[in-house]
């Protein structure tokens, strides 16, 4: 199934419980097959603290979000944060608020708003950094461009991509996005 395939490629991290979440653009043919896929997938992940939403849809191509629930509580209730979110429009911390405001700026907007760098994942500094400059002038390129933490985010992106190769090696060789999801 692509949706799996997708699933270890983008979101090995998240699925490892080394990252709050990730996010993927997703091709499919019809409505009620990509439900199916993301009913199916919640129904199986759901019990390891795993959960698939559609963010925002162009034509066939979805954008899709993948999450900890209790990673993405934390990362919302970070110093700072709330206070930040707020000059966006998100008026709670709520995790089913904040994800219902993300997806009306992503519609809102048409382009990805700044602030998603926190959903998934990312230290305030970076987003923050990465909005007043522009996106230049970061120390480095990883999952996202590091503006604070340089050596911290380094060790993070290293052990990311470790996470992917053992993970696609492990897909490949027969084990079950569910076998590979840590539970919560």
């Amino acid at each position: 199934m692509l949706l799996e395939r997708h699933l270890i490629e983008y979101c090995s991290p998240t699925l490892a419980s080394l990252k709050t979440a990730s996010l993927f653009n997703h091709s499919f043919t019809s409505d009620e097959e990509l439900q199916k896929q993301l009913d199916h997938l919640n129904n199986q992940l759901g019990e390891k603290g795993i959960s698939l939403i559609e963010l925002y849809r162009r034509n066939n191509k979805a954008l899709i979000y993948v999450y900890r629930k209790t990673h993405l509580e934390a990362d919302l209730n970070r110093p700072g944060v709330c206070r930040f979110l707020k000059k966006y429009g998100y008026e709670q911390m709520d995790v089913e608020y904040a994800l219902t405001r993300l997806t009306e700026r992503l519609k809102e907007s048409g382009s990805f708003p700044h602030e998603i760098g926190l959903f998934l994942g990312y230290p305030l500094g970076d987003v923050i950094g990465f909005i007043n400059n522009a996106g230049k002038n970061c120390k480095c390129i990883g999952c996202w461009k590091v503006y604070c933490n340089e050596c911290e985010a380094e060790k993070k992106f290293a052990r990311y991509r470790k996470c992917r190769v053992i993970y696609s090696r492990l897909w490949k060789n027969g084990r079950t996005v569910w076998q590979l999801t840590v539970a919560a």
